[in-house]
């Protein structure tokens, strides 16, 4: 393949692998660049003021000095005027949560290396806003008492443990470190590294400020989001307070917790998560999440009701073959909005309760993961029944839209990049459906044709592979996508067999076979849009990231039609993987028969490991060094394996990077350009 013009400036970029472009002029400047990574911006959590009128959001930027990413508060008017900031200055704020009276705003603040980020409280009318205490760890899942007097939220309580062993260190002495003790079943987790031991509890604070008032103690996790009874007397909230809790990680209650004294009631009981309360406006019914747990790699979370005292548990979303997340009671009680995802596209609904009839009120929510299309987004809902939330396309990352009583479609308030991205020839998206070859199921995916596009010209395909494996992609905004489009290439990707938002039948045909038959879906889909004529066979490429990242590495195992490979952060050995990984009492407990050790033979047919004889095809690995989800140890023996066997490979080791490789802007777009430099380095000359 001809070097596209577009990747003098991926050189520039990733100029300690490269040689840096010789001509700057020649870069593309109407086409998205790596560096336009940095300009980009997309809102989060929007929340509607209980009269309606107003919406509050976090606005994400880039920081390009700092290479960091940051948020302040915006606000804007329900009718889209008067938008304008909230907060400014070095701290990142989130988190904003109206009082009930609409008239003062919370929200969490803080700086980098100044401390634990802070609960503030902000009045509206004169925008004084005031630190609430001196918390010793950083806050979340704020919730308002009804009579604004009050404030909970969940906040890690450490425990320092007694050390095994102390010397006498004389004074003035210069000694090493002491040694670090582990104990706890789960000791690290990927983005937080090495845990400190303690648990989170729930904590209640006077609204004017003061010392926050521990409401539960004990060896066990509390989490919310917190929901108040009208009377202001008790809480409710999710916990797994079972003496094997923490090696039976999804089996959590519903708890009222008395705020008086911390005297503790469950509500519910059954095996399985039961969590995310929420309380109707008369206090008589709960609306509840959760699934009868039958150790499936991918079990549909469903909306139940309750009576207030846990009695009449009953199942709301039967017949509705879709996950439920975040439920809210609309204010006459005739109604419980939630978010869920539809082949490949996040919707909010509601449901009646005493019809069960799910109705849609918008589509296209997320836009808040910036380099590939996954699910993602919030909303909030308004007293008068105005629905907030996060809006995206293909050409756009999340603006604030909203959708009044009355109105027959939603209306997007914000264009956060319409300075940016209006200003670029960007890549379409289009839908595609095929059978599988395996057993002629449909599947769905979508093509990302290049600006100009020709149908007569013969253009490169990058085949771009979901994680999760339980996950999904859409029609949404995606930095990667738009990249590798911009370089020439056609870009296919799909939801095969696993993906989410299909159903439950439709999740677990990957169940202890994962990967499987996925391969056969997502070669079908390549073999679809190759007859659709402009892909040049000769000229195919394959990449993914976790969950696409160990089907990367199957796929170059099993076929040479990929002229080269990029896998990112994989899983290669599922024997290692599930006593390396950060919440491996999950993946042992729901992705395997049983431990490894058990089953050797089972995690072995599984690995791409088990493949390697196979592979041909020139491969890069790139992987973050805090990775402790997939951890760097799993790339590792796969470009050893591929170094053994003399195939041309090289790792790329991000550092510092968890694994969210493209949390930081420099990486979201190096990572884009390494991919992109390695298939131009092994393209076929046209």
């Amino acid at each position: 393949m001809k070097p596209p013009r577009f990747l003098f400036i991926i050189a520039v970029v990733v100029a300690p692998f490269v040689e840096a472009a010789s001509q700057a002029a020649d870069t593309l400047t109407d086409r998205f660049q790596p560096m336009d990574v940095f300009q980009l911006e997309h809102a989060s959590d929007p929340q509607v003021s209980p009269d309606g009128k107003q919406i509050v959001y976090v606005r994400n930027f880039m920081d390009i000095k700092k290479d960091r990413r940051r948020s302040h508060l915006w606000i804007i008017n329900a009718d889209g005027t008067e938008h304008r900031p909230v907060t400014n200055g070095d701290a990142n704020d989130h988190t904003p949560r109206w009082s009930p009276d609409g008239k003062q705003l919370l929200f969490v603040s803080g700086t980098a290396g100044d401390g634990p980020p802070q609960l503030h409280r902000r009045w509206m009318d004169t925008g004084q806003t005031a630190r609430l205490g001196q918390l010793p760890a950083a806050p979340s899942e704020l919730a308002w008492a009804p009579n604004g007097k009050s404030i909970a939220f969940v906040m890690q309580v450490v425990e320092r443990p007694e050390p095994l062993v102390k010397l006498p260190k004389p004074d003035g002495a210069e000694w090493a470190e002491p040694f670090k003790e582990i104990r706890t079943l789960n000791y690290r987790h990927d983005g937080k590294g090495y845990l400190k031991e303690g648990y989170h509890h729930v904590f209640v604070l006077p609204a004017d400020g003061g010392t926050p008032r521990q409401l539960m103690k004990g060896a066990h996790e509390h989490r919310g989001p917190l929901a108040w009874t009208p009377d202001g007397k008790a809480l409710l909230v999710t916990a797994n307070r079972n003496p094997e809790g923490a090696h039976d990680p999804l089996n959590t209650e519903i708890y009222e917790v008395a705020v008086a004294d911390g005297a503790l009631k469950a509500l519910t009981k059954r095996q399985g998560p039961d969590g995310h309360p929420a309380l109707s406006p008369d206090g008589k019914q709960v609306a509840y999440l959760g699934f009868d747990d039958k150790r499936q790699g991918y079990q549909v979370t469903r909306l139940y009701l309750m009576n207030r005292d846990g009695s009449g548990s009953k199942l709301s979303t039967g017949q509705f073959d879709r996950d439920v997340r975040s439920p809210i009671w609309s204010r006459d009680g005739k109604r419980v909005y939630f978010q869920f995802d539809d082949q490949g596209d996040t919707k909010i609904g509601f449901i009646d309760p005493l019809s069960s009839k799910v109705e849609t009120v918008a589509d296209h929510i997320g836009g808040t993961t910036l380099d590939r299309p996954y699910a993602s987004g919030s909303f909030s809902v308004a007293g008068d029944g105005t629905v907030a939330f996060t809006l995206t396309s293909p050409e756009r990352p999340a603006d604030v839209a909203v959708r009044r009583p009355g109105d027959k479609e939603a209306r997007r308030l914000t264009r956060l990049n319409d300075s940016l991205l209006g200003q670029k020839a960007l890549g379409t998206v289009e839908e595609i459906r095929y059978k599988s070859s395996h057993d002629g199921r449909q599947i769905h995916g979508w093509i990302v044709k290049p600006p100009n596009f020709d149908p007569k010209k013969q253009y490169p395909l990058i085949l771009e592979i979901h994680g999760g494996p339980f996950a999904n992609y859409g029609p949404r905004f995606a930095a990667d996508m738009q990249l590798y489009a911009a370089a020439g290439y056609v870009v296919f990707y799909a939801n095969p067999r696993g993906s989410t938002s299909y159903g439950e039948e439709f999740g677990n045909l990957i169940h202890h076979a994962y990967p499987g038959h996925d391969y056969d879906d997502l070669m079908s889909g390549v073999d679809a849009v190759l007859k659709l004529g402009y892909v040049d066979d000769k000229n195919l490429f394959v990449t993914g990231g976790s969950g696409g990242g160990v089907l990367s590495a199957w796929i170059i195992g099993k076929t040479n039609r990929f002229r080269a490979a990029v896998v990112c952060k994989p899983v290669i050995n599922w024997y290692s993987f599930v006593l390396t990984a950060d919440v491996y009492p999950f993946f042992a407990r729901y992705w395997f028969p049983g431990p490894p050790w058990e089953h050797a033979e089972h995690y072995l047919k599984r690995s791409p490991l088990a493949l390697v004889g196979n592979v041909q095809t020139p491969t890069m690995l790139i992987t973050g060094e805090a990775d402790h989800r997939t951890p760097m140890s799993e790339s590792e023996q796969y470009y050893q394996a591929l170094k053994l066997r003399k195939i041309e490979t090289v790792l790329v080791r991000v550092p510092g990077a968890p694994h969210d490789i493209a949390q930081r802007p420099s990486h979201m777009a190096m990572k884009a350009a390494y991919v992109l430099r390695w298939f131009e380095m092994h393209g076929q000359a046209r």
